[in-house]
């Protein structure tokens, strides 16, 4: 049998946070219905972090396992695919730190951002960057956003390109204000 018959099988109870510390539920593939988030089976792509969860107990995050962080996390966070892989090992630890539910109702409140962004300053051409600033900027930084927008008495007036680009512009300055670059980080 290959390995990915194997995998077939391989699900998940939190399809919004990876065992390997990618946040799914803020990923525009995601929010797109092109994945149903990791472990969540039918258009899901096993990998070698999934083979290597089922060889070692299955543990529901990396983090809870022995051998974190074992080989498969040396070169993790050097690029990114479609989501941001900058923060994987971070996001891991502060699940540790402050309990799963914690996480997931920072995440949950991250998610509804995002969901708003899209919904009110979403030109057609600004889920990536939305998904991305979210993914990496904290939840403070972007409720501060959102309180700009909110003061903004000019922004309704504006069309819808012109508002999805002075919320970029805002999200932008205070990410450079954090030292965040908002980005992804291409395979050389």
């Amino acid at each position: 049998m290959l390995w990915y018959e194997d995998m077939k099988d391989f699900t998940r109870s939190d399809l919004l946070f990876s065992l390997c510390g990618l946040n799914c539920g803020l990923c525009s593939m995601h929010l797109g219905g092109h994945c149903p988030g990791y472990g969540g089976g039918e258009g899901n792509q096993p990998c070698k972090i999934a083979r290597c969860s089922k060889q070692h107990g299955e543990p529901e995050y990396c983090s809870l396992c022995r051998q974190f962080p074992c080989e498969n996390y040396e070169k993790i966070d050097e690029y990114d695919s479609f989501i941001s892989h900058l923060h994987q090992k971070r996001d891991l630890h502060k699940r540790d730190e402050i309990g799963t539910e914690a996480y997931r109702r920072e995440q949950t409140e991250k998610r509804k951002m995002l969901e708003w962004l899209l919904l009110n300053y979403n030109d057609g051409r600004k889920k990536t960057f939305f998904s991305l600033a979210v993914n990496l900027m904290e939840l403070q930084d972007i409720k501060e956003v959102k309180q700009q927008i909110g003061k903004d008495k000019e922004i309704e007036d504006l069309t819808i390109k012109e508002k999805a680009a002075r919320v970029k512009r805002l999200l932008e300055d205070k990410a450079r204000e954090r030292q965040v670059t908002l980005q992804l980080r291409k395979k050389k």
